[in-house]
């Protein structure tokens, strides 16, 4: 009969924590974090990176306590480094980071205490101090690699090709960045446009939340190329250039369809993206603005989040071309903009058609209501809902003045700077 393997003095209350370890994880989570992150950053904005780390660290070291063996400082930065260069890079403050970690701490501590048995305290000092060193890792291994990220020659490459890509956009020498980035610049582009279709951030959280979408895109573009892609992204808006070699190179729009979704889950946000391929590097700046105003376009028609492509909105485009023709057509909707509730029977109608009831829904009326607004909103612009021909160009005649407003904005921003 074979003798039974001794069991380990501390293997007791380490198993009642690994039972529990998915609740206690979600916990240290949330108390490190508790007042430490500003009250502006948007809701989970740490989960998706930060608990699987807990978790996965977590299990090891209490693995390794069961089995009496120490957890080495390497073995702890093979979890912690990664999610530290990433807080380096969205440039989260460091004592902030040190908080939130022993806020962490101090919740497994509580956990390990509710858990231990009056007759187990001897376990307990054990885990305890195991913890402790724990800690000491952790903290030694976030102060370095920030030190690291603060050094690092990849951070001056990641501006540089920040700037590359900002040149080429401005159609501006380039040879010289594409140096410094150690880039090769490519005789033709996919020049695609990124928006975000959400209000201004404000407040100390919006800082934040930008470098971590700049972070977040890079990383899917890097993905998708399988290279270093220049992007202006400023965490709102901006321009990706995809080098093509040839126009084997030239990415599906399937994938670019799929980058939107992605991104979409990431941010919590629709976002909008258009592209166009096979732009030779003199032709990037007018693509590029062709590209931003797709988006805005597709944002404005209330069109879901995706990829576009000029074939997309062909009509819209074109009638949103300087001319006469555009500032009649902009005229249109005039008589609409002293009543918001005729605009949003406006929009839900050239966003749900035919249905009605869903239209009517969808801005809280009755749907005879929806029909009389409807009927209003033809009286007054001589352009009948009703008529599928009127129909698309009062959605033209409305993008149009928006355009023409957001154009305003801009402009007298600019001049009061």
């Amino acid at each position: 009969m074979l003798a039974e393997h001794p069991v380990s003095e501390t293997q007791v209350l380490t198993a009642r924590l690994l039972a529990r370890w998915p609740q206690i994880a979600e916990r240290m989570l949330a108390d490190g974090l508790g007042s430490t992150a500003p009250a502006e950053l948007p809701a989970g904005h740490f989960t998706a990176e930060v608990l699987p780390t807990i978790y996965a660290c977590g299990r090891a070291v209490m693995e390794a306590i069961a089995a009496d063996r120490e957890f080495s400082k390497a073995e702890v930065a093979v979890f912690v480094r990664p999610v530290a260069e990433r807080h380096a890079e969205d440039r989260l403050p460091l004592p902030m980071l040190i908080d939130a970690i022993h806020g962490s701490a101090q919740a497994l501590l509580a956990e390990a205490a509710a858990l231990a048995e009056p007759t187990e305290m001897t376990e307990f000092v054990l885990v305890f101090a195991k913890l402790l060193e724990l800690l000491r890792h952790i903290n030694m291994t976030v102060v370095e690699t920030y030190t690291e990220v603060e050094q690092s020659i990849y951070h001056a490459e990641r501006e540089a090709r920040r700037e590359l890509c900002s040149a080429l956009v401005r159609g501006l020498p380039a040879e010289e960045l594409a140096a410094r980035a150690d880039t090769v610049l490519a005789e033709q582009y996919t020049v695609l446009a990124i928006h975000l279709s959400e209000p201004p951030r404000v407040g100390s959280a919006a800082n934040m939340v930008t470098r971590r979408r700049i972070r977040v895109l890079q990383r899917a573009l890097d993905e998708l190329t399988a290279t270093t892609t220049p992007a202006t992204f400023d965490g709102t808006s901006g321009i990706a250039l995809i080098g093509n070699s040839s126009d084997a190179d030239v990415l599906d729009a399937e994938r670019f369809d799929e980058l939107a979704a992605t991104l979409a889950r990431q941010f919590g946000v629709p976002v909008y993206l258009a592209e166009f391929s096979g732009v030779g590097r003199d032709d990037i700046p007018a693509a590029a603005r062709d590209a931003g105003e797709l988006t805005e376009l597709a944002r404005l028609r209330g069109k879901p989040g995706g990829c576009y492509r000029l074939d997309d909105l062909l009509l819209e485009y074109q009638l949103t071309r300087p001319g006469p023709a555009r500032e009649r057509l902009a005229q249109r909707v005039i008589p609409l903009l002293s009543s918001p509730h005729l605009i949003d029977a406006l929009e839900a109608h050239l966003r749900y058609g035919s249905d009605r009831k869903t239209a009517a829904r969808r801005i809280h009326v009755h749907p005879n209501t929806f029909t009389y607004r409807l009927r209003r909103i033809a009286e007054l612009t001589g352009l009948d809902p009703a008529d599928p021909t009127d129909s698309r160009m009062l959605g033209a005649a409305l993008t149009v003045h928006r355009l023409h407003e957001k154009t305003r904005y801009s402009t007298c921003a600019s001049n009061s700077g």
